[in-house]
């Protein structure tokens, strides 16, 4: 009880085989053992301090299911880990943000619940849901019997028409350590998986799902699982969880300015305090990473050691010059959009954002598109947004991504561009005839 006094510790009373209000009021059994010790100096202090532990929120053994102790050991441990909000982030010192992101999927999860439940965490590339999965699993793997986490689902499925398959394994062999297996097959890994999951209770994380069919041969139905066991799907496509009958789908949050600074500092500095003379510098450049997580991290380990016109420099680059390692990530769901869907991004990316949803759906249908639809894939995909007035937006990422895609190939010839947005080249093509039918949309505001 001295402890719980302090800021550092939580006390909670365990009730076992006696009543709260016995140990409160000190009568029964507690009041049969207080007076084998009544000349005894410290058995005052005890009774003080036993009467404040039973006015503590706690547990009582006889209230779990058959009085049965391992339950009730369960109990304990998945209710206290939920109140664990001080998260020790030991094994990453770079982590950002992310006490109050892990405690929103936690409370979600309820690992205290004898039941199987499945979350999607959802959101753009470079945004932070592996980084998120990967905090939690750490966080609450040791509540369980087996755990796997299966990295790059998307893209190991589609290295080879085996990579279903290595993943089943992966995450057999993970959960059945001790055990030799092997799938010779996606449809017998099904099977083997849905034989042999139930007998433990597991974590499974699966990072970056892009495809329903891979969660019907990793996951399948809710009852291959033991009950009490947890399964994470990360993915830039809600559409995939939808399909797959996931309820509960959390939009991972892009980091706020102040926890874009502090995440910058630890990496350009490796401190959380910038030296002052960076400081308006550091502000520019969190100004650019857009709460993103991935640019952040780029920036900060480029621009750390480098002198103050190096990072002027590098600035100034940003504004002609994407950031390549942002673009290659954020462009993976760019290149797994159908044809026209990816016309009425680049469009929506050029064009269209800001616009009312209504106005940009009566634009594209006269371009011959489905704009409907395709408005929502994109949204599911985590390329645009659109707010409670029906406004189209974008991140900034996204849309320099879309820009790019517009500008590469002929970097230096704007009228071979398909869309043209800035105001000195639209006047250079008109006033020296430069159009072509290879131009079929310009803004000019």
């Amino acid at each position: 009880m001295e402890c719980h006094k302090t800021t550092e510790h939580t006390a909670y009373p365990l009730f076992y085989d006696v009543e709260p209000s016995e140990v409160r009021k000190q009568r029964g059994a507690v009041e049969k053992a207080f007076a084998k010790h009544e000349n005894e100096e410290a058995a005052e202090k005890w009774r003080d301090a036993l009467k404040e532990a039973a006015d503590l929120a706690g547990w009582e053994l006889k209230n779990t299911a058959d009085r049965h102790e391992a339950k009730f050991i369960q109990k304990v441990v998945g209710e206290i880990s939920l109140e664990l909000r001080s998260i020790d982030f030991s094994f990453d010192e770079k982590l950002v943000g992310m006490e109050t992101r892990i405690y929103d999927v936690l409370s979600f999860l309820r690992t205290s619940l004898n039941d199987v439940r499945t979350i999607g965490i959802k959101g753009m590339g470079g945004g932070g849901k592996t980084t998120l999965a990967r905090a939690v699993f750490d966080q609450i793997s040791f509540q369980f019997e087996g755990k796997s986490f299966v990295e790059n689902v998307r893209e190991v499925s589609k290295a080879s028409l085996s990579g279903l398959k290595s993943l089943q394994n992966q995450i057999l062999s993970d959960v059945f350590s001790d055990q030799s297996i092997s799938v010779s097959s996606v449809y017998d890994g099904k099977n083997m998986m849905k034989k042999r999951m139930n007998s433990k209770k597991v974590l499974l994380v699966l990072d970056d799902v892009d495809h329903i069919e891979q969660l019907e041969a990793l996951v399948g139905e809710t009852n291959w699982f033991k009950p009490g066991s947890r399964i994470i799907i990360t993915t830039r496509d809600e559409q995939v969880l939808v399909a797959h009958g996931v309820k509960s789908i959390h939009n991972v949050k892009l980091l706020s300015d102040n926890e874009a600074i502090c995440l910058f500092n630890r990496y350009a500095f490796v401190r959380e305090t910038p030296d002052l003379t960076y400081k308006e510098l550091s502000r520019l450049v969190v100004h650019y990473a857009d709460g993103l997580p991935l640019t952040i991290r780029v920036l900060g380990s480029f621009l750390c050691g480098k002198n103050e016109l190096e990072w002027t420099d590098a600035l100034k680059r940003l504004k002609t010059i994407p950031l390549m390692e942002t673009l290659k990530k954020l462009e993976l769901s760019y290149t797994s959009l159908e044809e026209d869907y990816k016309e009425i991004f680049l469009d929506v990316a050029c064009i269209l954002k800001g616009w009312s949803k209504a106005l940009a759906i009566e634009a594209l249908e006269s371009c011959g598109f489905h704009a409907r639809n395709g408005l929502r894939v994109l949204e599911q995909k985590s390329l645009i947004t659109i707010n409670h007035n029906g406004y189209l937006g974008m991140h900034d990422h996204i849309e320099e991504m879309g820009k790019n895609i517009i500008r590469r190939t002929h970097p230096d010839m704007p009228h071979k561009h398909s869309r043209l947005w800035i105001d000195e080249e639209i006047e250079d093509v008109l006033a020296n005839d430069l159009g072509s039918n290879k131009i079929y949309t310009i803004l000019r505001v």
